[in-house]
């Protein structure tokens, strides 16, 4: 899943991209899932302030989350 196909405001499509970058450049498993730890915050703010649907919190919630298992998966491989 992507957030591609989530409509959103473009300020929290640009936090969101750049808090994903942060966890597709960790350097460890550790790092990677304590940026999937703050980008699910920011996720939480954004659902707080009912700033999105519920339809689309759910999908960022499973991109943030699909991002961290990807970024700790590569890192094992390595």
């Amino acid at each position: 899943m992507t957030i591609d196909n989530i409509t959103m405001p473009a300020t929290v499509r640009q936090e969101l991209d750049l808090l994903l970058a942060t966890i597709n450049r960790a350097t460890t498993g550790g790092e990677a899932e304590r940026a999937g730890i703050r980008a699910e915050g920011f996720v939480l703010g954004v659902e707080r302030l009912k700033a999105l649907q519920p339809v689309s919190i759910e999908a960022l919630y499973l991109v943030v989350e699909q991002a961290v298992e990807w970024r700790v998966g590569e890192l094992a491989a390595q």
